[in-house]
C-alpha cells in the first residue's frame, strides 16, 4: 500500500479525516491560530479531555515535539492529535523538534488506527518558523516516517491557510 501525500488550502477544522493534528501550545488548553480554531469548532469535549491529561500525565504541559490524542468533539474527524511545535530561533537549530512533531503525531495516529491524517503548518504562525523551511521539514519527516510503515496510512494531508504556504508546500512536495 502506498500512502498518498496531498495538499489542500482551506480550514483544517473542516477536514473529514480520521485524525486532525493540532498545533497546540504546551498547556493543551486552547490558544490562538489553529489551536483556538480546533477548540472552538470541536467544542467542550476536546477541552475536557485536555484538562484530564493536564491533571494526570501532563501536569507541567505537553513537551515540545511530543504528541497526545483526544476526541475530536464536533469536528468531522475521530481524533485530534495535539503536538507542540518549537518557537523558531535564529540562534539555535530546533528543526529536530519540529520534525519530532510530525513523527510523533504519525506514531500516535498509527497507534489509534487512523488511516487519514490532516496536518497544519506547525510552528509557522505565532512561533514564526519560516514557511519554506517548515514545509521542507514537514514533507521530509512525513515521507521518512510513512516509509517505515507504508501500510499504516492511506492519506496524509497537509492543510494550509494561505497562498504563500500553499506554494511552499507545493515546492517541498515536488522536491523529493
Amino acid at each position: 500500500m502506498h500512502t498518498r501525500l496531498t495538499l489542500t488550502q482551506g480550514d483544517i477544522t473542516q477536514q473529514t479525516v480520521d485524525a486532525v493534528v493540532n498545533a497546540a501550545n504546551s498547556s493543551l488548553l486552547g490558544g490562538g491560530g489553529v489551536d483556538g480554531a480546533i477548540h472552538r469548532r470541536g467544542g467542550p469535549e476536546i477541552l475536557a479531555e485536555c484538562r484530564a491529561l493536564r491533571a494526570s500525565r501532563y501536569g507541567r504541559g505537553l513537551p515540545t515535539g511530543q504528541a497526545v490524542a483526544t476526541t475530536a468533539g464536533r469536528l468531522p474527524a475521530r481524533w485530534v492529535i495535539h503536538t507542540v511545535g518549537p518557537v523558531h530561533s535564529a540562534t539555535e537549530d530546533r528543526s529536530d523538534l519540529l520534525a519530532s512533531c510530525y513523527a510523533q503525531a504519525l506514531r500516535t495516529a498509527a497507534e489509534l488506527g487512523a488511516r487519514t491524517v490532516a496536518f497544519p503548518a506547525i510552528s509557522t504562525g505565532v512561533y514564526r518558523w519560516p514557511i519554506a523551511d517548515a514545509a521542507r521539514t514537514a514533507v521530509a519527516t512525513v515521507r521518512a516516517t510513512v516509509a517505515t510503515t507504508p501500510e499504516a496510512f492511506d492519506e496524509i494531508r497537509f492543510v494550509v491557510f494561505d497562498d504563500r504556504s500553499h506554494a511552499a508546500y507545493q515546492t517541498a512536495l515536488a522536491e523529493h
